[in-house]
């Protein structure tokens, strides 16, 4: 689909004051020093003083700027021309140096010419992109030799359902775009928000093939039974800070994270 980067454009540019006001983004907290990462990819991520990390898709921000906290030398890039310009703003009310760049991920070995120690991406970023070669060959090119990948994202079993959960509705492989209109947004349901959207299911089988095909390795895969979000519909927190679909309890994955290595030979 030709123009998907249009629609997806215009797409998340409407949720960013959205997302900025509502409890889902806790933003009085994150000012005061919240750090807006998860137990799922914090153990992953280990040890960031003085590393160079790029994040990828990062939307306004908070978890870009979470890793600056954290001691790196942070570059976050999103499609959003609006998130980045907020990005930017909260940067700066936080006091770090965070370094945003609005691009197609596509393009950014276009815009930017630097090598990482860590690339990072999480939760709702790959269904955005319809060739994941093209997008582990982004990765293989911003990284160091011996760099790492960093990923946490929504498993693609949650994505074959349709939104409140009462049956299956599209393919677990990546058959084809889908292309639909949404009401709201996950951050708040309610939202006086109607945009039209762009997306694709990626199979694990998807997202660990492309990463070896371009000279990644993988050091971890792991896969979870809950979110640390609440931003699907009938969902139950049952430990704090963790949520599963009600219907389904502990007996589908939700989440997946992986740590890869860059080949050095």
């Amino acid at each position: 689909m030709e123009n998907y980067l249009e629609i997806n454009k215009k797409s998340w540019n409407a949720k960013v004051e959205t997302h900025m006001k509502s409890d889902f983004y806790f933003m009085d907290e994150f000012l005061a020093g919240r750090n807006s990462l998860n137990a799922i990819e914090l153990p992953l991520l280990g040890d960031l003083e003085g590393k160079s990390v790029l994040h990828l898709q990062c939307h306004f921000g908070q978890d870009s700027i979470s890793l600056s906290r954290m001691g790196a030398k942070v570059t976050a890039v999103d499609l959003s021309d609006k998130a980045i310009d907020e990005a930017k703003i909260l940067a700066q009310k936080c006091n770090v140096d965070t370094h945003f760049i609005c691009s197609d991920l596509y393009n950014l070995p276009n815009v930017l010419d630097e090598k990482f120690d860590l690339i990072f991406t999480s939760y709702g970023t790959i269904g955005w992109l319809p060739d994941l070669q093209k997008w582990a060959h982004v990765i293989d090119h911003f990284l160091k030799l011996d760099g790492e990948l960093v990923m946490a994202d929504f498993h693609p079993v949650v994505w074959m359902y349709d939104d409140d959960f009462n049956g299956i509705a599209y393919n677990y492989f990546n058959e084809k775009p889908i292309a639909e209109t949404y009401e709201g947004t996950y951050a708040d349901f309610s939202a006086d928000i109607v945009e039209d959207y762009v997306m694709w299911n990626h199979p694990i089988s998807e997202i660990l093939q492309s990463l070896m095909d371009n000279h990644l390795t993988l050091a971890q895969f792991q896969e979870f039974d809950w979110s640390p979000y609440p931003c699907f519909k009938h969902i139950t927190e049952f430990e704090k800070g963790k949520w599963r679909i009600t219907k389904f309890g502990d007996k589908i994955p939700m989440v997946y994270a992986i740590k890869a290595k860059k080949k050095s030979s």
